[in-house]
């Protein structure tokens, strides 16, 4: 396949974003067996791996705001994946049996996301590039 170019090319933030909408493409696709989007797929993910995490604790571990992590929070909690209950003035989330059981269902679909994304890349070169996406958004946070 041709390369396409655009005169934006060298521009990190549209480069940056041509990719995103690229792997949100593909995340989608293949979190689609989950009946969740990606973001509320890993965002259970999370709450499995550590029930009783506070909101606030997501949020940074996701690294999405506060607002962002709430309306996750009140999709699952709809469609009946987790659960909130209040302690004293924390609020900590459980995931429900219901959500539990989607636990390996998200694994799969994450290890498919990354075979495509890998196979495009190469390992190495997709281990190397995701390090320094990682780093570079965390010098420009």
């Amino acid at each position: 396949m041709a390369e396409k170019y655009s005169k934006y090319c060298g521009c990190l933030f549209f480069s940056a974003n041509a990719l995103a909408r690229n792997l949100t493409r593909i995340a989608q696709e293949e979190y689609q067996v989950t009946g969740l989007s990606p973001s509320h797929a890993l965002v259970l993910l999370t709450i499995n791996e550590k029930q009783g995490i506070r909101p606030k604790e997501l949020a940074g571990e996701m690294q999405l705001t506060p607002s962002t992590v709430t309306r996750l929070l009140d999709k699952l909690e709809s469609r009946k994946y987790i659960i909130r209950k209040e302690m004293g003035k924390t609020v900590k989330v459980f995931s429900t049996v219901k959500g539990k059981a989607l636990n390996q269902k998200i694994k799969n679909a994450w290890l498919r996301l990354y075979k495509r994304y890998i196979g495009v890349t190469g390992p190495e070169e997709g281990k190397k590039m995701t390090h320094w996406i990682y780093q570079t958004a965390q010098k420009l946070d």
